[in-house]
């Protein structure tokens, strides 16, 4: 059977890179990696159980260079925070629907904490009351899962990046 008529449909691209509609097909950017330290102690820490978040997290990770540690309570935190010796985690991020983090108690314990740094939740697109909750016990962002994940390589390069020397004046 002739399939050469899916050529002429939409999807496919024509001669010179460009789809039948006349655009270039869109590709998202990757953001360059940085510079890797073996040394850097972890300034990402992450509250999340699902093992597929837990693989793109740490694959979007790797390819940037950057150290994000997963954690399953605020002990297991605190334990890792006293490793960093006094930097402060820049970003924190919590799936929403990870019960055995009890995320909306331990929030705002964190953020009373923890006052500089940043806080990512993530759930699903219908959990409307749950990303109201969660902005109001003090979540800095509340995205969902689909706008997590396309946004997660700017994330992790903004936060993971070493903390930026002031200029003295």
């Amino acid at each position: 059977m002739d399939h050469s008529y899916r050529a002429a449909l939409g999807g496919a691209e024509a001669p010179g890179g460009r789809s039948h509609s006349g655009f270039a097909p869109y590709a998202p950017a990757e953001p360059e990696p940085l510079p890797q330290r073996e040394d850097a102690a972890s300034r990402i820490f992450a509250f999340v159980d699902d093992l597929f978040f837990q693989a793109k997290i740490q694959e979007t990770a790797r390819k940037l260079n950057v150290k994000v540690e997963f954690v399953k309570t605020d002990k297991d935190l605190s334990d890792r925070m006293k490793q960093n010796g006094e930097e402060k985690p820049s970003l924190i991020i919590f799936d929403l629907n990870n019960a055995n983090a009890k995320p909306l108690s331990q929030i705002p314990k964190l953020k009373s904490k923890l006052k500089k740094t940043s806080i990512i939740g993530f759930l699903s697109h219908v959990q409307g009351d749950l990303k109201q909750r969660a902005h109001e016990v003090g979540c800095d962002m509340v995205l969902p899962r689909s706008a997590f994940s396309q946004n997660l390589p700017q994330l992790l390069r903004r936060h993971g990046a070493p903390q930026e020397e002031a200029p003295l004046q």
